[in-house]
């Protein structure tokens, strides 16, 4: 009956860094150690203090390899116990994957038996530089060692301690630098996976078949991050209401993100099944309230709803900024915020009463969150913008002429500029717009006769009949 071979733990630390100063501990696995290199030859040689753990076979390697072996001298002469070479680590060990394990070649065709004794000292030590021992006749096992694995190797037939130190020292740092390109690389595309899933959870407008225009900007607080605690959507329901909101969660790490986003997707459902005003907000209280890390945590909220003629709307205030309402030919005016509600989260039975709002025929109206607000007006100074401070700088950039995108980039910019730098808090800014002469020029563009054809008429697929997604 085969012995089993102990697999010793290892910490998810590479071992040539966990040495002491520049001292060096090498396990040398060969059945004949005792014609090895001493410890005080290689010290000699190195010019440091070299400790030499010497093991017959790969059971007493198992017990021997500990964490603070920088280096395995092994010699791929070793015999494998029966039952060792080709096994796998079974339920009662624990191994620590090395970063790349996964992916490490296998033997070439012919070569696995030569190089089951590597096999098995790389799966038991996987984060250990490997250094190997071979004939002198036999550089294609040596070449091969390495592709699979090893970080060297050397011919026993010209072994002293100038060159074993040396090739020690170089397959220590080979192997520390291999986990470090692999950690960085692993790094780099975490990194990238989390920017698709961050970019994928921004909304899409779902604005077909509106004639409003519409424009966003969003910027996160967090350093290096797509997405921050604020959040928006628009969408048009089937009997041409268009309904906006915008909110903050409180606090700006990835559970804030996180939460905001579930109550976007929520804000979404809810208000294509119908929901609206005072019903819409209860029930996503009771998302926050069920979703939340903490009973502290809370959401702001701005909802609108716009009459399918576009003059009309609905305003709902859940302890956020009311928004900016700019009339054509009038300076750009905060709509009441009086009657609003408390933030979502604070009080477990409120009520946001739904007010409404008169928006005309042209007209532009602008939601934010207070990272737009909160911001200084210049380096080292504690004056905030505030809200009237905004409005005196929107209707600055209106007088300019800006609109849609053009302004909210003015604006967003311009806010950076006098805060002296990058804001620490999120930003998002949605502008809905309504501009009559446009959508007259619309329709007058989707009344011209086109050009005859003789063919015969074919039925239009769905997707030709669908408006531009944005509106005009």
């Amino acid at each position: 009956m085969p012995v089993p071979v102990p697999v010793p733990q290892q910490r998810d630390a590479p071992a040539a860094e966990t040495s002491h100063g520049g001292d060096l501990t090498v396990l040398v696995i060969e059945d004949d150690p005792a014609g090895s290199i001493t410890g005080p030859e290689l010290s000699a040689a190195a010019g440091t203090r070299v400790r030499i753990r010497t093991a017959r076979n790969l059971t007493e390697a198992g017990r021997l390899l500990t964490d603070d072996v920088d280096c395995i001298l092994l010699d791929l002469a070793l015999p494998v116990p029966t039952g060792s070479a080709g096994a796998a680590p079974t339920a009662s060990t624990s191994t620590t994957a090395a970063p790349g394990a996964e992916h490490r070649p296998e033997p070439a065709p012919g070569r696995a038996d030569e190089l089951a004794v590597l096999t098995h000292v790389l799966r038991i030590a996987p984060l250990h530089a490997v250094l190997v021992l071979t004939a002198q006749d036999d550089t294609e096992l040596a070449a091969e060692a390495v592709r699979v694995g090893a970080q060297d190797y050397l011919f026993r037939g010209e072994l002293d301690a100038r060159v074993l130190s040396r090739a020690i020292r170089y397959a220590v740092e080979r192997k520390r630098a291999d986990l470090a390109q692999h950690q960085l690389t692993e790094s780099g595309l975490r990194a990238q996976e989390n920017a698709r899933l961050e970019r994928g959870l921004l909304p899409t407008p779902l604005l077909e078949g509106s004639d409003l225009s519409f424009a966003a900007r969003y910027r996160p607080g967090r350093s290096r991050a797509l997405l921050g605690g604020d959040f928006y959507d628009t969408v048009r329901t089937p009997d041409g209401t268009v309904h906006a909101m915008i909110g903050d969660v409180c606090g700006h790490g990835p559970d804030e993100a996180a939460l905001g986003v579930e109550l976007r997707i929520a804000w979404r459902a809810l208000t294509l099944a119908g929901l609206c005003g005072d019903r819409l907000l209860s029930t996503l209280q009771q998302v926050l309230e069920h979703e939340r890390q903490s009973e502290e945590i809370f959401a702001t909220l701005c909802t609108v709803d716009i009459a399918p003629d576009g003059r009309r709307a609905g305003l709902c205030l859940a302890g956020h900024p009311a928004p900016l309402l700019a009339r054509h030919g009038r300076p750009a005016r905060l709509l009441p915020y009086e009657d609003g509600g408390p933030a979502l989260g604070l009080l477990p039975r409120a009520r946001w009463p739904r007010r409404q709002v008169e928006l005309g025929g042209e007209w532009s109206l602008m939601m934010y969150t207070d990272g737009l607000i909160e911001g200084r007006v210049g380096a080292g100074s504690s004056q905030r913008l505030g809200q009237d401070g905004m409005v005196a700088m929107v209707n600055s950039r209106l007088e300019q002429g800006l609109t849609g995108e053009d302004l909210l980039e003015a604006a967003v910019a311009e806010v950076r500029e006098l805060n002296g730098g990058e804001l620490t808090d999120d930003v998002a800014v949605l502008l809905l717009g309504r501009d009559p002469e446009r959508i007259r020029r619309r329709g007058r563009s989707a009344s011209r006769p086109g050009p005859v054809s003789t063919a015969p008429a074919a039925a239009p697929a769905a997707s030709a009949q669908r408006p531009p997604l944005y509106g005009p």
